[in-house]
């Protein structure tokens, strides 16, 4: 049974407008929260629960996280869930080049979401 009210943890309002459309019919009063949250380095999984596990043990109650992860064929799947950190270090020009000595170009964006019921 899906919990009645959830927090969305993310400060990105296009993720916010498009979890609240998907998750609009199912009656969850969605509550959105910008909560800054350490990020280990690991798997996409393993980033993944641990954001979840902070987000829960800072808002106190029921939080829905999601990460997005671009990973390239060329790059044996980096910048994977660094995505954010590659852009902002090298600049979507620079990362451009990078993968212009690359035949293949082929990249897949992965969207993962973690629920927990609330601290612990």
């Amino acid at each position: 049974m899906a919990p009645k009210q959830l927090n969305f943890i993310t400060g990105n309002k296009n993720k916010l407008a498009e979890v609240q459309a998907i998750l609009a019919p199912t009656g969850v009063d969605l509550s959105n929260q910008s909560v800054d949250l350490l990020e280990i380095q690991g798997t996409i999984e393993e980033i993944s629960k641990d954001k979840c596990r902070r987000a829960a043990d800072t808002v106190g109650g029921p939080v829905l996280v999601e990460d997005t992860c671009l990973c390239f064929d060329a790059f044996d799947e980096l910048p994977g869930p660094y995505v954010k950190w590659f852009l902002k270090s090298l600049g979507v020009q620079q990362f451009h080049k990078l993968l212009a000595g690359f035949d293949d170009k082929g990249a897949q964006a992965v969207c993962t979401f973690a629920y927990s019921e609330g601290p612990g």
